[in-house]
């Protein structure tokens, strides 16, 4: 292993680290506020707009993502990138074509006021206070 790649090493390593927590907090919060889950078998009862869902609406996909990246620079598998793509688009397909118009119809106007505050996918600089 060369020094230039400990960049890389290290890096991806905080990725995945950081995706992991990430996606741990947001599905316990998930769990937590919403009083259900993330599976279609037990939908939350209430809106979560909470924790780490006050910066991102999807904080899960983005902590997935996340780990992905990382792995291709820890493991230094470019090839991944492409499968972070791949995963992307489904995520993004998904969301947009039944997530955000089922929660639509299930929360109405406080869905509504949430999505236009808080971005989808680039988490906020200052959390809101919605």
């Amino acid at each position: 292993m060369s020094w230039a790649a400990i960049p890389f090493l290290v890096v991806g390593a905080v990725l995945v680290l950081a995706g992991v927590a990430v996606l741990i907090h947001a599905f316990v919060h998930f769990v937590a506020e919403g009083a259900g889950t993330p599976a279609p078998v037990a939908p939350p009862e209430h809106l979560v707009i909470g924790g780490l869902y006050r910066y991102v609406r999807n904080p899960m996909y983005v902590g997935v993502l996340s780990a992905i990246i990382g792995q291709a620079l820890l493991l230094g598998q470019f090839g991944l990138f492409w499968y972070a793509a791949v995963v992307f688009l489904a995520f993004f397909s998904f969301v947009r074509f039944h997530e955000e118009p089922a929660l639509s119809r299930t929360f109405g106007t406080a869905y509504e006021k949430y999505r236009s505050a808080v971005p989808g996918w680039f988490p906020r600089v200052r959390p809101w206070n919605g």
